[in-house]
């Protein structure tokens, strides 16, 4: 049987052909590329481009291969952050996070450390006279000649070496879970302590005492009791890096240096009390690397410091990031 059409429904169905036709042969065409803007906002996150994304970056110093975050207008003040044992730049993405809006931020991985070079100990000395030499040529290199210095840890012995060689170039001083006292030492530094005096004897124990797994996890952790706030992968990364062929060396050879720190203490001290800078000290109030009493040993140096205690641990910003962005930010724009 045969089907019989009107002239207008005839019409309708060769109408829709030829939009069915030229609707193929237009898919049939590759799309345009996106702007080169719009392939890096995609990339910032699917929520939409971020204003200043961080940057990961290398530069040449000394020989090395110096790995470093940088984030935030370059004309803003800058913000130079310096990590600790065992992390690195990692460390401070959730400052990047919260503060470049308003700051440049840079954070520079030591050598032995994240992704700088890990030189030969037997061919480089790992001292912090040399880690804070090597940072300073990194500013020098950056073009950075005023800005405010945040050491947490390790960076403490780093930035109060390079405060005292070029005070001019330092804005403020923030300190988080970092020494300048003898008596913040607490007591698991007593294996530490017979480390420095008897290397051989004690270097097992050492290892033991600052490399283990259980010791990377309590300087997270210490004695919060709400271990549920705490990502596991921040120790497991950690102690996956301390167990890379050669860190134990690198490691050691730092830390049995660490004994010039406290030779270094009252200099630092005498320093803050002299000149009496702009002093932000944020501490955890559950670290077990320092004793709880270090805070208030900055005040007694610089009594117009600004010190707050948090609920954290030594790794302060694992669990109070937005709290310190907001001390940072308040302390920063504050009057001098």
């Amino acid at each position: 049987m045969r089907l019989f059409l009107s002239p207008a429904w005839t019409q309708r169905l060769r109408l829709s052909s030829m939009v069915l036709t030229l609707s193929l042969m237009l898919a049939s065409f590759p799309s345009p590329a996106p702007a080169p803007g719009k392939v890096q906002e995609k990339a910032q996150g699917k929520d939409g481009p971020v204003a200043h994304p961080t940057f990961y970056r290398t530069t040449q110093i000394d020989g090395l291969s110096i790995f470093y975050r940088e984030a935030g207008p370059k004309d803003a003040p800058t913000l130079l952050l310096f990590h600790g044992l065992p992390s690195s730049s990692r460390m401070f993405e959730p400052l990047f996070a919260r503060l470049s809006d308003r700051y440049h931020l840079v954070a520079p991985d030591y050598p032995g450390f994240g992704h700088s070079d890990w030189p030969d100990p037997k061919k480089f000395a790992y001292t912090f006279d040399h880690i804070a030499e090597i940072m300073n040529h990194f500013t020098e290199a950056l073009g950075l000649s005023r800005y405010t210095l945040y050491m947490q840890d390790y960076g403490g012995p780093v930035g109060f070496r390079m405060t005292l060689v070029h005070p001019e170039r330092i804005e403020a001083l923030i300190v988080q879970d970092a020494v300048a006292h003898n008596e913040g030492l607490g007591a698991n530094w007593k294996t530490r302590r017979a480390f420095w005096a008897d290397r051989a004897a004690y270097q097992s124990a050492l290892r033991t005492n600052l490399l283990s797994l259980p010791t990377t996890r309590t300087r997270h952790v210490g004695n919060d009791p709400n271990v549920e706030r705490y990502d596991p992968d921040l120790w497991t990364d950690e102690f996956s890096f301390l167990n890379q062929p050669g860190q134990a060396d690198i490691q050691s050879d730092l830390f049995y240096d660490y004994r010039t720190n406290v030779d270094s203490y009252p200099k630092w001290q005498a320093w803050m009390r002299e000149k009496q800078p702009r002093l932000l000290v944020i501490w955890g109030k559950y670290d077990l690397s320092f004793d709880p009493s270090e805070p208030e040993s900055y005040r007694r140096d610089v009594p117009k410091a600004e010190v707050h205690v948090l609920e954290a641990g030594h790794f302060a910003l694992d669990t109070a990031a937005d709290e310190i962005a907001a001390l940072v930010r308040g302390f920063l724009g504050s009057p001098r």
